[in-house]
């Protein structure tokens, strides 16, 4: 994730779950998937259907040099998963004859997903993530798997992928259903958007590199002919582990983000002390995180970087006071999972492993010389290979074991919930008189008026959903498979879903507090004139009748966007 002195670098995001409406033409911001340089920024802008998918020549020239050297490899020896069985029947040799059929039982066998049809949003970031990966030169499958994922991407159409079957050490049951879906076995969900509106005229996209696998007369990808050897090549990835990890460490960015602004507005209005955001404080314990939480709450509030006067307390709750200590840690959390998608998002994780070799180098640094002299044309031949196969050497190895996206994963949700819980105390402390000199509840009418009090009760009830979430790590969780031979798991897919629905519930909460500060802020005999509640105050209604808020917190949970941009 690239990052900079203000945080990490977002793009505005979607309600967790939400499907992208797929009849409408994709955005034509061209984002390139070239196996080296994609980051999460660009895994959600295709997910959510605000970009297409530029492939370039020099990344379809690596692709097809791996699947060459694959087939050669492949002729000299025997190989996992092309010349035997998988799993336990890694002994079995597979007939020559048989190549073809034994990759397609493959593909139809792990088509076994269960559960509930994964939204669009998950299915199209695991596309770009895979056609990226494959696109790095590691899994000697046919280019032309790559670039169907990129077309499927760019029609606004994607496979039926299932909730459960993954365990982090390869997302086989989706990928599978994703293959029967690209040899035409399985139907395309969502509607074609037509070439035409696909790529404007003039636009970025139609004068650049763009590829095709080819289209079917319906507007479909075409489908692909499997060749011996793409099954397993396409199904060892934990791609949709990684869509569904990209999208929940976006989301729960832009949240934490939000956060310094609501944090500071329900600051503000129990009229609460800044020493605890002084910069002397955090410049002594120098953690980056929580300098950084302390820091942007000072901004916001243009709060002296040093002590002027201490607040109407000496000291305020935790959820005041110990703020920067406990979101911190959710900065840092949130940008190590940042890292490590930038690793796993762009590397072979393939087993077997086609390491093509130092000859390789060579071919990578002449192709990038000519890209912008070819691109543009068809990209679905991957350019002339065959050259720097040599040096190619095929490897079995455990990279598919997602160890560190499932911890880092685990990490940022414990983190969450310590700074979630935080805010769920400031919603208590903005209800309470003694703190804010204001009717209890912020409520207005008679005495019995109950004002916002029911937000606490909606805020905690999220709380407890993201306590769920986060309570149990899925790395601990253990499994035997296979019959012995895999004696581990990751589980680091369980530790995705665990984080989107994180987020879903992390929303709530500070859409609860925000409703709740810019009421006390509105009755505050002193409101600041501060971006996040003049930009709050003007969009959330100032009705302070008993009614239902349902509406108020949707309105609030929209804004945590934008406040996240102030």
């Amino acid at each position: 994730m690239e990052s900079t002195a203000a945080g990490p670098t977002r793009v505005p995001p979607q309600p967790v779950g939400t499907r992208v409406r797929l009849a409408e033409p994709p955005g034509t911001t061209p984002v390139v998937l070239d196996g080296t340089t994609l980051d999460t920024p660009g895994v959600v802008r295709l997910a959510d259907g605000a970009a297409v998918p530029v492939v370039p020549p020099r990344a379809l020239a690596r692709a097809r040099r791996s699947w060459e050297a694959a087939e050669r490899l492949a002729a000299a020896g025997r190989m996992y998963g092309r010349g035997t069985g998988v799993g336990a029947h890694r002994s079995v040799t597979v007939d020559a004859a048989d190549a073809a059929g034994h990759g397609l039982r493959l593909l139809r066998s792990h088509a076994g997903g269960a559960g509930d049809p994964l939204p669009a949003r998950q299915v199209r970031a695991m596309l770009a993530v895979r056609a990226n990966q494959l696109l790095a030169g590691g899994s000697g499958i046919q280019p032309a798997f790559a670039t169907a994922l990129a077309e499927a991407l760019r029609l606004g159409v994607h496979p039926a992928v299932h909730e459960y079957g993954g365990l982090g050490t390869g997302d086989l049951t989706a990928l599978a259903e994703t293959g029967l879906t690209l040899i035409g076995e399985r139907p395309w969900l969502g509607t074609a958007v037509p070439a035409a509106a696909a790529f404007p005229a003039g636009s970025a996209v139609s004068a650049g590199a763009t590829v095709s696998a080819g289209r079917a007369a319906d507007g479909l990808p075409a489908p692909l002919t499997l060749w011996p050897g793409d099954a397993l090549a396409l199904l060892s990835s934990n791609a949709l582990t990684l869509g569904q990890a990209a999208l929940a460490c976006h989301d729960l960015d832009v949240l934490l983000c939000a956060s310094h602004a609501v944090t500071a507005l329900s600051l503000a209005a129990v009229s609460g002390s800044p020493e605890a955001y002084a910069a002397p404080v955090h410049a002594l314990r120098p953690y980056p995180g929580v300098a950084r939480a302390a820091a942007e709450v000072r901004r916001l509030l243009a709060l002296p970087d040093r002590r002027r006067g201490g607040g109407r307390r000496i000291q305020d709750p935790f959820g005041f006071r110990a703020f920067p200590q406990a979101h911190g840690p959710a900065l840092d959390a949130v940008a190590h999972l940042g890292g490590i998608l930038d690793v796993e998002i762009n590397c072979p994780s393939e087993n077997p492993l086609i390491a093509l070799g130092e000859a390789n180098e060579a071919n990578e640094a002449n192709e990038s010389e000519g890209d912008e002299e070819v691109e543009g044309g068809e990209g679905g031949e991957g350019g002339e290979g065959g050259e720097g196969n040599a040096g190619a050497t095929v490897y079995h190895h455990g990279g598919f074991y997602a160890a560190p996206l499932g911890l880092a994963l685990d990490g940022l949700n414990l983190a969450v919930l310590g700074t979630a819980q935080l805010s769920a105390a400031r919603l208590t402390a903005l209800g309470r008189p003694d703190l804010t000199g204001l009717p209890g509840f912020l409520a207005a009418g008679p005495a019995s008026s109950s004002g916002t009090m029911i937000l606490e009760y909606t805020a905690t009830s999220a709380l407890a959903e993201l306590r769920a979430a986060a309570a149990a790590p899925a790395s601990a969780g253990h499994a035997v498979l296979s019959h012995g031979l895999e004696e581990s798991a990751s589980f680091a897919g369980q530790a995705a879903r665990q984080s989107l629905r994180a987020a879903h519930a992390y929303r709530t909460v500070l859409a609860c507090e925000l409703v709740t500060a810019v009421r006390a802020l509105r009755l505050h005999p002193e409101p600041p004139r501060s971006p996040a509640f003049v930009h709050a105050a003007a969009v959330l209604p100032a009705d302070t009748a008993d009614r239902p808020l349902t509406a108020d917190v949707a309105t609030a949970a929209e804004l945590l966007a934008e406040l996240a941009q102030l």
